[in-house]
């Protein structure tokens, strides 16, 4: 489908630039209307996810019900308390819509059982919470993602292909690092030094309390030798999870590589100013040529930002164009 860069969001004049786009509803905004109520399911490989749901009709019952169901998937070192996923829960559950937003492995408040973590490709994990809401009897599923849950997401299309499941029927995400080396070599930048900082400081404890249970996997000495994310990913990341390196990892990994193949309507909505994800690192010529997937820049929002000068109940510009192409016919 043509790409969109002709793409209306205003952020506040006080919000004048990317940086402040990200950062300010990522500390300021408080959303206190949704309720979560959390289940526990088990993995194929003797591990667990938490998955919090918000249902509107307010309740978890066995066989689903006549809502359609959205499943939500959170960025690095995010989960489903992060404004940007609460936001959209909100408008969703308002809009009619079950939500159920799912934690990565170590995310949840809890560290997971196995030496592994979560990661940008990691769709085995996405396909396990889908499961498992289909056989709760939910007909029409659609998928959101946001920053690296977004990869993940488109990810998990382009794998399905025309053989994904038909309770599947759209998707949407935003802030997406398709390219993940060219995202991971970007926030390595003097002016993105923050972002990686805030990232690296959860993941430190982190792999320390996994070092204590598995120690043949995992030396926390070698934190030491992690300056950037691109260090954590080939110190970490990539040999926990199967990769020869973070290049490895990340050619293996980018959403870009399986864009191609996606076969339900897709929106992917980045900002042009996202100081994360480079536009520039977007595939536009791949996805011009696709026949389900389109790709919206919009001058401004940040990364997961999106913050209009004006907003009707506290709803973001990504939550009203989400419900938009969901109820596109």
């Amino acid at each position: 489908m043509p790409v969109n860069k002709d793409v209306t969001h205003i952020p506040p004049f006080w919000l004048p630039n990317g940086h402040l786009q990200t950062i300010y509803p990522a500390l300021f905004r408080i959303i206190k209307e949704v309720s979560y109520q959390r289940e526990r399911i088990s993995t194929p490989d003797n591990d667990f996810l938490d998955l919090d749901w918000s249902l509107a009709g307010n309740s978890i019952n066995g066989s689903g019900n006549k809502n359609d169901l959205v499943i939500l998937s959170h960025g690095l070192e995010g989960d489903s308390s992060r404004q940007y996923i609460l936001g959209m829960v909100r408008m969703l559950n308002a809009a009619g819509y079950d939500c159920l937003a799912w934690n990565f492995r170590s995310c949840s408040g809890e560290m997971n059982k196995t030496s592994r973590f979560y990661h940008s490709g990691a769709t085995e994990d996405l396909s396990a919470v889908i499961q498992h809401a289909i056989q709760k009897g939910y007909g029409k599923i659609q998928l959101f993602g946001f920053s690296l849950g977004g990869n993940l997401t488109l990810k998990y299309l382009g794998e399905q292909g025309k053989n994904i499941q038909p309770n599947i029927e759209k998707s949407v995400v935003f802030s997406v690092p398709m390219d993940l080396k060219a995202c991971s070599l970007a926030i390595i930048k003097l002016e993105n030094r923050v972002y990686q900082a805030r990232f690296l400081k959860t993941l430190k404890p982190k792999v320390d309390k996994k070092a204590e249970h598995f120690p043949d996997d995992i030396n926390p000495a070698d934190f030491k030798f992690v300056n950037t994310l691109y260090d954590f990913d080939h110190i970490f990341t990539a040999p926990l999870h199967g990769f020869n390196s973070a290049d490895h990892y990340y050619e293996s990994c980018s959403s870009m590589h399986f864009v191609k193949n996606i076969a339900i309507p897709t929106l992917i909505v980045n900002a042009g100013n996202d100081p994360i994800v480079p536009s520039r690192s977007l595939p536009e010529g791949i996805i011009a040529g696709l026949d389900h997937v389109f790709l919206e820049i919009t001058n401004s929002g940040g990364h997961c930002g999106f913050r209009p000068s004006a907003s009707s109940g506290g709803i973001y510009w990504s939550e009203s164009r989400a419900l938009e192409f969901l109820r596109q016919k």
